[in-house]
């Protein structure tokens, strides 16, 4: 029962999104005091399509309803088995080692997904990430290079999200993750809140026609302030810092997210990404959110954060063990 409705739900779903990416058809959503949209409430932007159209798909930038289906089907079994015969892994890979998502509720299958008929986030023809720059190219090789060079000294040597400093699903844009993609919106008096379920993270969006941060101030998420065009708030981020590069991106990215009510149950989130320094052009992506219960719980990432420390005397007892076999022990 709950596979077939998941199953209409999304081939109604996919159709919105194509009418709103392709028409001006018109809804009228409630409004708040103050005029605009209520965009308030509880969200999550799970979805199974990937950022870039893989690519046997050549040009096809949708999939029919009998490929949807077929997809809808094949995680839906994907689910099942690993529910009721548990995960298949190679012996020895992270995978293996790793607890099994579909235990603890958290396989993104497992949770409502936004089912898209896109074959990629990615609008257009192409579909994938416009070639990085030469230049951007040998910054990031020149990064990679630095970081294999670093060892587990101490916790500043690994990433930001084992840290708990910020994670993927908390960045700007906002994009699906593995789980916890649960997203709370809440609007005030010239203000606009959007927290993330992973890392618990808020991001305040003034809309008070204030200007941006001065440059020399860099933050992880960026500065965003927003405005409403018609009926779509528009979020304008940009003093994104280089250490925390969103698709091999620097200190120059900007980013323009769009929230446009759909229907009651949705919202379509259009964002249009461009940085100089890394990409010749822009390139835009967009995709649906659907509406959740809530509350969203708090995640404290950090607080047993077992892996950090585990990891870090993992390396210490690896050099003890070396610095015995060197010495003859």
């Amino acid at each position: 029962m709950a596979h077939r409705l998941l199953g209409s739900t999304a081939i109604a779903l996919t159709t919105l999104i194509t009418l709103c990416a392709q028409t001006s058809t018109p809804w009228t959503p409630s409004r708040l005091p103050d005029g605009h949209p209520d965009l308030q409430g509880y969200w999550t932007n799970s979805t199974e399509t990937p950022l870039e159209r893989p690519k046997g798909l050549g040009a096809q930038e949708f999939y029919t309803d009998a490929e949807l289906a077929a997809l809808i089907k094949k995680d839906q079994d994907r689910v099942t088995l690993n529910k009721d015969e548990g995960r298949p892994t190679e012996p020895g890979t992270t995978a293996d080692v790793h607890y099994d998502y579909t235990q603890y509720g958290l396989d993104r299958g497992q949770a409502k997904l936004s089912w898209n008929r896109r074959t990629s986030l990615i609008v257009g023809e192409q579909g994938t990430l416009p070639p990085m720059l030469p230049e951007a190219r040998k910054r990031n090789a020149e990064i990679a290079a630095k970081n294999r060079g670093r060892g587990l000294d101490g916790p500043e040597d690994l990433s930001l999200s084992s840290r708990c400093i910020v994670v993927a699903q908390e960045s700007v844009p906002l994009l699906s993750g593995g789980y916890n993609n649960n997203i709370q919106i809440v609007q005030g008096d010239g203000v606009v809140a959007i927290m993330s379920e992973m890392n618990h993270s808020v991001r305040i969006v003034p809309m008070d026609g204030r200007p941006h941060l001065p440059a020399e101030v860099r933050q992880f998420r960026g500065d965003s302030i927003g405005h409403w065009e018609g009926d779509t708030l528009v979020v304008d981020s940009t003093n994104f810092s280089a250490r925390n590069p969103f698709q091999g991106s620097g200190d120059k990215l900007h980013v323009v997210e769009r929230f446009t009510r759909a229907d009651a149950d949705t919202i379509l989130y259009r964002f249009t990404v461009e940085d100089p320094e890394t990409w010749d052009r822009p390139w835009t992506a967009e995709t649906a959110w659907s509406k959740v219960d809530g509350p969203i719980f708090e995640y404290a990432c950090h607080e047993g954060n077992y892996s950090l420390r585990n990891t870090l005397q993992g390396a210490r007892v690896a050099e003890k063990e070396a610095a015995e076999k060197k010495a003859g022990k």
